[in-house]
């Protein structure tokens, strides 16, 4: 569901930063092994879920932070962007049709104070609970 989500908000016109992509690689890999656990219910699927989770979990609170300026991000997507300047976002992210440059320090879009990267940290790790949860359960 964050990866659909991610999906639909760029669909609406939000451009994804160099980190908002580093984080939906290990919802992806979530998602392959959810459907793997559907065939083979093994501890092991449950342990590398809730790895992956964690990872993006992580990924996504080192953003929340980058955008909150408790400590500093890439410097290929921080800042006052002096070091790029004349690139584009398909310079950075060849392949991508992305034409604009969006820095990962600064928050497109927010509810109630909280960033996209926030939420992803927040449901991240309920997500990862729940893996936690499968795998004291498996077989």
């Amino acid at each position: 569901i964050l990866l659909l989500g991610a999906f639909v908000f760029q669909a609406l016109g939000y451009a994804p930063c160099k980190m908002c992509l580093w984080q939906r690689w290990p919802h992806a890999a979530a998602i392959a092994l959810g459907a793997a656990y559907m065939g083979v219910q093994t501890r092991v699927l449950c342990w590398l879920g809730a790895s992956a989770t964690a990872i993006t979990a992580g990924i996504g609170a080192y953003h929340a932070g980058v955008e909150r300026k408790w400590w500093e991000g890439p410097s290929s997507c921080t800042g006052g962007g002096d070091t790029l300047a004349g690139l584009t976002g398909g310079d950075l992210l060849p392949g991508s049709s992305v034409d604009v440059l969006i820095m990962c320090d600064q928050v497109s879009w927010e509810l109630f104070g909280l960033s996209m990267a926030t939420y992803n940290f927040v449901f991240s790790a309920l997500l990862v609970a729940i893996w936690v949860l499968a795998a004291r359960k498996a077989v």
